[in-house]
């Protein structure tokens, strides 16, 4: 609800100048994706989550399949000179979110059939692993989809890791992943131009570094106690995407320090209900369940904050239950909701 509450203030301008409508987004948000995910999270509590196990390879199949429909002709859509979308019957939606929901079914059904011993070996444990994280991983990268990569390869890693892996490999895959985003800021000149207004965001303050320099003045302006709702200056047409990856922006503007700062505290005291939920899980799959869906939501909210205060570069990633995106709204409901189901059956 306060995700829709503030949408409504910052999409208001946006909705005016695209569709003559202040209320659109906001219209768009609640019939496309407050409701049916409000109505899939729901279902998802109710039904017993290790149901979904006999699931888990389907699942990743159905994941890969969707990630492949992007690039074809007739079906997959281009916004923004990225390829992130399909268009089926009439329905469009972002693979990517949903592939997050499968893809977490699969690890945490693949990790706990795994003995610890055998997930400690790179035979059983780590060759296979990488092999299915590689294949999506490399899918997105060609869309391109870096933000989607990043969320997606944390919270695999992060269940991995929770099993019992050595710590050793995440270092190599730790200095593995590094090396790819340098290799990917190298050959592509958007990727390196994003880079380079992180390392400088003052050298073209008109060109590629305009967005990170009006969030810092829509977030500088709202200093302690904020402008007040709905007297955001930025979301007049100034600060770009104030509906998507921008609306913290817009919040800290609107609302000041202190209340952003409530927020972030909200977001994080759910994030550790997660961790609490998996600590109790009554098996290994809801406990992998449960760590996954937290590592999901974190390294979203980190990697959204992060960037409109200039601590990461920008990655397009968007705020959990806040930014605007009906299949994102949709997909984050789902993974509440299989974290209240194993809340339920394990009583905690």
């Amino acid at each position: 609800m306060f995700g829709l509450v503030m949408l409504l203030s910052a999409a208001g301008p946006l909705g005016v100048q695209k569709f003559g409508d202040s209320w659109y987004f906001f219209k768009h948000q609640l019939v496309n994706g407050v409701i049916p995910g409000i109505f899939v999270f729901f279902i998802m509590a109710k039904l017993d989550y290790r149901k979904l196990r006999p699931l888990a390879v389907p699942a990743v199949i159905l994941s890969i399949i969707m990630l492949i429909l992007v690039y074809v002709p007739g079906v997959g859509m281009r916004y923004g000179g990225a390829g992130r979308w399909i268009d089926l019957l009439g329905i469009a939606f972002q693979p990517s979110e949903f592939v997050k929901v499968g893809f977490l079914v699969y690890v945490a059904a693949w990790l706990a059939s795994k003995h610890e011993s055998q997930a400690k070996t790179l035979q059983e444990g780590l060759l296979p692993f990488l092999a299915v994280l590689g294949l999506v991983v490399g899918l997105l990268v060609f869309q391109p989809n870096t933000g989607s990569m990043a969320v997606i390869s944390g919270m695999a890693l992060l269940m991995y890791f929770v099993a019992g892996a050595p710590v050793i490999w995440f270092v190599v895959l730790g200095f593995s992943f590094l090396s790819l985003v340098a290799l990917l800021i190298k050959v592509t000149p958007y990727r390196a131009a994003r880079f380079m207004t992180f390392l400088h965001p003052e050298l073209d303050p008109q060109g590629i570094g305009y967005h990170i320099n009006q969030a810092f003045l829509a977030i500088g302006s709202g200093g302690l106690f904020g402008l007040g709702y709905g007297h955001s200056r930025q979301k007049y047409q100034y600060l770009p995407e104030v509906a998507g990856d921008s609306i913290f922006a817009v919040m800290a503007e609107e609302l000041g320090f202190f209340l952003s700062v409530a927020f972030i505290v909200a977001l994080a005291f759910m994030i550790h209900r997660c961790f609490v939920i998996a600590a109790g899980a009554k098996d290994e799959f809801g406990r992998f369940l449960a760590t996954g869906v937290g590592a999901w939501f974190a390294i979203q909210a980190v990697l959204n904050i992060s960037s409109m205060i200039g601590l990461m570069p920008m990655t397009g990633v968007t705020l959990p239950f806040v930014s605007y995106g009906s299949s994102a709204f949709v997909a984050l409901a789902m993974g509440a909701g299989i974290v209240a189901s194993v809340s339920r059956q394990s009583n905690v």
